[in-house]
């Protein structure tokens, strides 16, 4: 595979490993460095990419492997999946003020589920991956991802009832 067959291959994939990096490793220049690790380790495997089923998968399951690998050798237990892109223009500042909060409160829930639930959650509705996409990236079957799924928006629910009922009835 020649460079610019490798580039069209990889360009339409490129940000969702960033943004995936990012989210794990929380800091911009850390989230760089792995894409470009994963860029670099794709590229010494571009003679066997045309037999896979799924490069896009292959990159993604590579960045949540080194990512985590990274985590580990800093043993930092404190992984953010904040969505940063979030800003509601036409929103008064009232307005932003509440969903700041409500986006604080929803950050720290999901950063009290399993690893396993934060990945889905993280996946299925920020980078908006259809579930075989996430089953294979994760290595699980359709149905344990969609159950998973199911359980830790019930915990992210049961928890978001308590905080906006707080002292109702």
């Amino acid at each position: 595979m020649h460079q610019n067959e490798f580039v069209q291959l990889i360009t339409p994939f490129k940000d969702k490993v960033f943004r995936l990096a990012k989210r794990l490793l929380v800091s911009t220049e850390e989230a760089e460095d792995a894409t470009q690790e994963v860029m670099v380790k794709l590229w010494a495997k571009n003679e066997t990419l045309s037999e896979l089923n799924s490069v896009e998968a292959m990159a993604m399951t590579m960045t949540r492997n080194y990512c985590l690998d990274q985590l580990k050798s800093k043993r930092a237990g404190n992984m953010s999946i904040a969505h940063s892109n979030y800003q509601d223009r036409q929103a008064g500042l009232q307005q932003q003020m509440e969903d700041g909060d409500r986006l604080q409160w929803v950050e720290r829930m999901i950063n009290d589920l399993p690893e396993q639930q934060r990945m889905i959650i993280q996946m299925r509705e920020v980078e908006e991956y259809e579930f075989e996409e996430i089953a294979n990236v994760l290595g699980m079957n359709e149905t344990a991802v969609r159950v998973a799924l199911s359980r830790a928006r019930k915990v992210l629910r049961e928890k978001m009832m308590q905080i906006e009922q707080y002292g109702i009835g």
